[in-house]
């Protein structure tokens, strides 16, 4: 078990004795509503929620400048999680690269706007990329998720290579993020736990990884790095809240879990996306028959119109 004297409590968070304190940035922790009102609101709901969250290497980030934060995708919280060393670092603010449908919700939307988030476009991610090597030239911190999904497996699936060509592009360091935990809240295809679950989540930022030459052999070298924090906050998780039931919905299968193989994971996110294309579909199908009805029934109201002005005469 990891002995609590190694830790101390920093904003509300766990991280290791040592950690160095830093002032605040002089930007970033005043903005409005991100830095002012959102974190601050996020912290009590999750303090309510009793989630206990430790941090590692939360001093690779950098207190000023540019960095791309990779980070493995579990679960919804992961937007949460991913930003908490960055708030660790000065109250440093993380701009999510997002789908751009969450954009699109009400209310919801109009906040990852004023938080300045990248909305991402799945079909055509050009301008995105492009997007976020700006923010970086502007000294901002970029959050990015390379597995583009929720891994249903809890394993990494196979990485987009968009990071390693962003963070070449900006010139800006590369940090391997590892969360684990986060499935146990809110994950696809099981029952979401908002109550006070008391859920612990661990979070391991690495040092940075050289995103020069070759973008499929950088992605590479992230996944390697990424595989092998995962593989330790995993152990340290276990070494201190296990160990755990055989069968787990959360622990993969590899570990004793009942998640789906990273095989059967891949069948299940085909079907997904089948049903939403199909969803999509049926709306613009829906869409077009009731402009066609529409029309039609103005067509004949005319028509009427016009029979009853020739019986008149």
């Amino acid at each position: 078990m990891i002995a609590h004297k190694q830790f101390q409590r920093r904003g509300g968070f766990r991280v290791p004795t040592g950690l160095a304190k830093v002032a605040d940035h002089p930007t970033e922790s005043r903005e409005r509503p991100y830095g002012r009102w959102i974190i601050p609101l996020v912290k009590r709901i999750m303090r309510v929620q009793g989630i206990k969250i430790t941090v590692f290497g939360a001093e690779n980030i950098p207190e000023t400048g540019p960095a791309l934060l990779a980070s493995n995708h579990t679960g919804y919280y992961d937007f949460i999680f991913a930003g908490i060393p960055a708030h660790l670092r000065g109250k440093r603010l993380v701009r999510f690269m997002s789908k751009q449908e969450i954009f699109r919700v009400p209310v919801a939307g109009g906040l990852m706007e004023r938080m300045h988030h990248l909305p991402v476009d799945r079909s055509s991610g050009g301008s995105a990329l492009h997007e976020a090597v700006e923010r970086l030239g502007q000294g901002q911190l970029v959050g990015i998720f390379p597995e583009a999904t929720i891994s249903r497996s809890f394993e990494l699936k196979d990485f987009k290579n968009g990071a390693a060509r962003i963070a070449a592009e900006a010139e800006a360091p590369l940090l391997p993020v590892a969360i684990w935990g986060s499935q146990r809240i809110w994950t696809k295809d099981h029952p979401k736990h908002l109550g006070r679950s008391n859920t612990p989540i661990f979070i391991r930022v690495g040092s940075p990884i050289d995103p020069a030459g070759d973008p499929d052999q950088a992605t590479e070298r992230l996944k390697t790095a990424m595989q092998e924090l995962l593989d330790q906050v995993r152990e340290d998780y276990a070494c201190e809240y296990g160990p755990f039931p055989a069968g787990e919905f959360w622990i993969p299968e590899a570990l004793g879990g009942s998640a789906p193989t990273l095989e059967d994971a891949d069948v299940l996110d085909l079907e997904e996306r089948r049903k939403r294309k199909e969803k999509k579909e049926n709306k613009v199908a829906d869409r077009l028959n009731k402009r066609a009805d529409k029309a039609l029934g103005n067509t004949r109201t005319r028509f009427d119109r016009f029979k009853k002005i020739f019986r008149r005469r």
